[in-house]
């Protein structure tokens, strides 16, 4: 094995994202691709390395004219597009590849309507727990949802007047994202008037279901100087598991990988939690956003819904947080936007909600059983 390189990002890509859009899985890649591609000034025979969260990488790859290819990986059940991305940085801080493609691509997920009438059915860890589970009505990743934001709210200071004012901060931000699919002004009283989904999830505490594609381009730092945007250095990355995706038999439901995750991530780097200028940090449900902001350390234990409520995660505040507008109002990307939008923040190119001398971000992925993190720095 040689030394490990320095890893940059050099380039990023959406395609068209919406509901129900009628595009296909290779729609989307395709669209990414060339937007990433684009976004870096590398052509597709450049790619020497691909890898996805569902999907086949090598068949996006080959489909665009990519390759050969000297490293490629496929990804499964994983904390969502952390997993691929962390395997892309690997390949090549290893020299497994240069030049590494990261994918996700989402499809419009089925409504818990749909589920609940037959008309749809949503995929479970095991026919086993299937069975214990789907006769109680627990058939909706919003269960555990429930499960785990009822328990935060009872260990915790926050209130749900705090997760009001989490949904009424991302709306602003997401004002100000042409890309955000949800754009219009939000307030508490219009937070409340949501209906719950689980109690005491309601549902502008829920990503909102679309069409997407993303995609990342890793490479060396020597090679990302040389190309069109400026370096976005990876500083540190980490992925915890603490154990089966039985997310309702949790040990403790406050604290969960996550917070394994975040003390990974600081022993990898000398950077403290109090270096941090943005957090992108992952908002499938309200309460994973809390549970992020005080694994990191980016506010004290239990305190995630009063630092929110002092204004902290604003733009102009001490820690601008999801400054996109979060999965909630950009759609679900399943993470890649919290890593698109961590790298536009560091280049200093998201116009009207750009964080002043960002320098520093960290974004991050899933909760409860299993998570993943990266540290990236302006280069």
């Amino acid at each position: 094995m040689t030394s490990l390189r320095k890893v940059a990002i050099a380039g990023v890509g959406y395609s068209q994202v919406g509901r129900h859009t009628g595009l296909s899985e290779r729609h989307h890649a395709a669209q990414a691709a060339v937007a990433a591609l684009g976004d870096a000034g590398l052509d597709a025979a450049d790619i020497d390395g691909a890898t996805t969260w569902g999907g086949d990488a090598t068949d996006f790859a080959w489909m665009l004219g990519m390759g050969p290819l000297r490293w490629h990986l496929n990804v499964g059940v994983s904390p969502a597009f952390i997993t691929p991305a962390i395997h892309a940085a690997m390949a090549v801080a290893t020299g497994q590849c240069d030049v590494c493609i990261a994918f996700r691509i989402m499809m419009q997920q089925p409504s818990a309507a749909q589920i609940a009438s037959g008309a749809a059915t949503l995929a479970s860890p095991s026919m086993e727990d299937a069975g214990m589970m789907y006769p109680f009505g627990d058939f909706s990743p919003t269960q555990w949802a429930g499960l785990l934001t009822n328990r935060y709210l009872h260990d915790s200071d926050a209130t749900e007047e705090h997760f009001a004012r989490f949904a009424v901060v991302q709306r602003e931000h997401a004002v100000r994202n042409e890309e955000a699919l949800q754009r219009t002004p939000l307030t508490v009283e219009d937070y409340l008037a949501a209906p719950y989904i689980s109690k005491p999830v309601r549902l502008l505490d829920c990503d909102l279901p679309c069409d997407s594609g993303s995609a990342v381009i890793f490479t060396t730092e020597e090679r990302a100087r040389d190309l069109r945007q400026k370096p976005v250095l990876v500083e540190a990355s980490a992925l915890s598991s603490i154990r089966d995706m039985n997310f309702e038999l949790l040990d403790d439901m406050t604290h969960t990988s996550p917070a394994h995750c975040a003390q990974v991530l600081w022993s990898r780097t000398s950077l403290k939690p109090g270096d941090v200028d943005c957090a992108q940090l992952y908002d499938g449900f309200s309460v994973i956003t809390f549970q992020w902001l005080e694994a990191l350390g980016l506010c004290d234990p239990g305190a995630a819904g009063p630092f929110i409520a002092e204004g902290n995660t604003r733009l102009g505040g001490s820690l601008p947080v999801n400054t996109d507008g979060g999965a909630c109002n950009v759609g679900r990307r399943h993470g890649a936007n919290f890593c698109i939008e961590a790298t536009r923040q560091l280049r200093g190119t998201c116009g009207v909600r750009q964080v002043d001398g960002a320098e520093v971000a960290v974004w991050a992925n899933a909760v409860g059983p299993f998570s993943g993190a990266m540290l990236l720095t302006a280069g």
